[in-house]
């Protein structure tokens, strides 16, 4: 096993900038050591300045903005997402709350500054969201694309299905009338179907290319994704896909043994 001094010049370089990182020395959202400096400090190449910045890029503790130079990754601010958020559209349909979603309540977004992006399209069930359904593939569904902001910054991206022989021609399958207090829930009560209960499966994975994009993802961080079902007693009557960067999120669920 090769000791410290026998590591590649850019891998102790950055030992020591990562370093200087944990330790405070360089703060979350300040800028590094260009790469003039680093080669001047360390008494390297550019080229084996280059690489030791790369590498914490794609550790995700640093990210570059072009004409800027490369920052310490900010510290977000990270979402909780808990069993009970969704107790808070039921608030919606009983009328006794102010508008919101669990998204707008988990940020602490107001509803006048909620913003979203929205696209609404009819498209066939692909295998595995017919089984999800219980449907035969090919049954034609409502697809929705959110993108869902929080302080003028992409937070979230999903894509929510209904069958759409359950929602064509209702305000549901109308984007116009997004976003809608109290969500999924209050959106499906509209219609007289009662959310009895909701399935979360949670999965970690490296994010896509339009996700990178469109969320402003730094190399290296991965995403969390979350697959629901809403039912209507035995019935499945939504399924979602959520995206949303790991190090923006806190998944936190009271478990019930009694």
């Amino acid at each position: 096993m090769p000791t410290p001094r026998e590591r590649p010049r850019y891998q102790r370089v950055a030992d020591e900038l990562r370093r200087r990182i944990m330790a405070g020395a360089i703060p979350a959202g300040s800028i590094l050591p260009s790469e003039t400096a680093i080669m001047a400090e360390f008494e390297v190449s550019r080229g084996t300045a280059r690489e030791a910045i790369a590498l914490l890029r794609s550790e995700g503790l640093a990210v570059t903005e072009m004409g800027r130079g490369t920052f310490v990754r900010p510290n977000l601010p990270v979402r909780r997402l808990g069993s009970e958020r969704y107790r808070r559209e039921l608030e919606q349909i009983r009328g006794d709350a102010p508008p919101e979603t669990s998204f707008t309540v988990d940020r602490g977004v107001r509803w006048n500054d909620y913003r979203l992006d929205k696209a609404f399209q009819d498209v066939p069930a692909d295998a595995a969201t017919a089984e999800l359904f219980g449907v035969p593939p090919g049954t034609m569904l409502l697809e929705r694309r959110f993108v869902f902001y929080a302080d003028g910054v992409a937070q979230q991206m999903s894509t929510s299905c209904y069958l759409l022989g359950m929602v064509a021609g209702t305000p549901l399958a109308d984007p116009e009338r997004e976003p809608w207090p109290g969500g999924n829930t209050a959106q499906l009560f509209s219609l007289g179907v009662v959310i009895t209960g909701i399935q979360e499966d949670v999965r970690a994975r490296m994010p896509v290319a339009d996700e990178v994009k469109t969320l402003r993802i730094p190399s290296g961080t991965p995403v969390v994704t979350i697959t629901r079902q809403t039912y209507a007693e035995n019935r499945v009557v939504e399924v979602a896909d959520i995206v949303v960067p790991a190090d923006r999120v806190s998944l936190g669920y009271w478990i019930d043994l009694t």
